[in-house]
C-alpha cells in the first residue's frame, strides 16, 4: 500500500476549512455556487408592513419617498417636480389608464415581487401588471440607450451587496402621482441580505435636472416562502379606467 504524504493528509482538512463560512458572513443566508448571496425568492417589498401573520400573510401599505430624505430642488424645478393635476388622467395618474408605473415607482408598489438569480443575471418579476426587469451582472450599459419606463439597468457586486445602476428613464411619475422625475434620472439600488428572510433595499435618486444633489432612502424586503405571484392584468376586468368606475356584479 502506498503511503500518503503529509501534504495529502492535510488537504482534506484544508478543504474543510475553506468550506466554512468566512468571518462576517451571516449564517442562514443562501448562497450561489460562487459564494455570492442568493436573492432568489418571492418578496414583500418596501410597501408592506412586514408583520408576518398566520399562513405567511403580510399587509400592504401606502408607501412613498420621505420628503425629509429629499435634497433641495434646483431653482425653478418646483413646478416640474410637483405637477398640479390638469384633469387629464394620462398626466394626473397614468396608471389609471393601465400605463406602467415605471421605475422606481414600481419598487414601492404594494404587490409581491419575485427575484430570479443566476451567476450572470438577476431578474425582477413584478406581480403588478406583470412587469419585469432583466439585469445583466458585470456588463456595461448599452452604447445607445433609449428612454423607457424601466430604463437600462446593469448590476455588479460590491462584496456581498448587489448594486443595480439604472439610466435611460423617460420623464415619468417618481412615486406619488403628483411627483415627477426628469429624463435625467439615474438610480442606484443596493440590495444586502441582513438575514435569511430580510433584505436591506437602499435606493439613490440622482436627478441633475431637479435636485441639487443625489439623495437616498433605505427600506426592507421580507422573504415569503409560501407566496407565488398572482395574475394581475390591468386591461382585463378594469372597472375604473380613467377614474370612471362601474360596479362589479357583487356590488350591484
Amino acid at each position: 500500500m502506498r503511503k500518503r504524504s503529509a501534504a495529502a493528509w492535510a488537504l482534506p482538512a484544508v478543504m474543510a476549512l475553506l468550506s466554512l463560512p468566512c468571518a462576517g458572513q451571516t449564517k442562514g443566508i443562501p448562497r450561489m455556487p460562487d459564494g455570492k448571496p442568493n436573492f432568489s425568492g418571492v418578496w414583500a417589498g418596501p410597501a408592506f408592513a412586514h408583520n408576518a401573520g398566520p399562513n405567511d400573510t403580510d399587509t400592504p401599505v401606502v408607501t412613498n419617498f420621505d420628503p425629509r430624505r429629499m435634497s433641495p430642488l434646483l431653482p425653478g424645478a418646483e413646478t416640474r417636480f410637483r405637477q398640479a393635476p390638469t384633469g387629464d388622467v394620462r398626466h394626473d395618474d397614468p396608471t389609471e389608464l393601465c400605463l406602467p408605473d415605471g421605475h422606481p415607482r414600481e419598487a414601492l408598489a404594494p404587490y409581491a415581487q419575485q427575484i430570479v438569480q443566476t451567476p450572470d443575471t438577476v431578474v425582477f418579476l413584478y406581480e403588478y401588471m406583470h412587469f419585469f426587469r432583466v439585469i445583466p451582472i458585470n456588463k456595461p450599459h448599452a452604447a445607445d440607450v433609449d428612454s423607457t419606463f424601466m430604463g437600462d439597468a446593469v448590476a455588479k457586486w460590491e462584496g456581498d451587496t448587489l448594486v443595480i445602476d439604472t439610466i435611460g428613464l423617460r420623464e415619468w411619475t417618481l412615486a406619488a402621482s403628483n411627483q415627477w422625475h426628469s429624463d435625467a434620472l439615474h438610480t442606484v439600488e443596493r440590495l444586502r441580505r441582513i438575514d435569511a428572510a430580510t433584505v436591506s433595499y437602499e435606493i439613490v435618486i440622482d436627478d441633475a435636472k431637479l435636485f441639487t444633489k443625489p439623495w437616498s432612502q433605505e427600506f426592507q424586503m421580507k422573504l415569503h416562502p409560501t407566496w407565488k405571484l398572482l395574475e394581475q392584468v390591468c386591461e382585463e376586468n378594469n372597472r375604473c379606467e380613467a377614474g370612471k368606475c362601474s360596479p362589479s356584479d357583487a356590488q350591484k
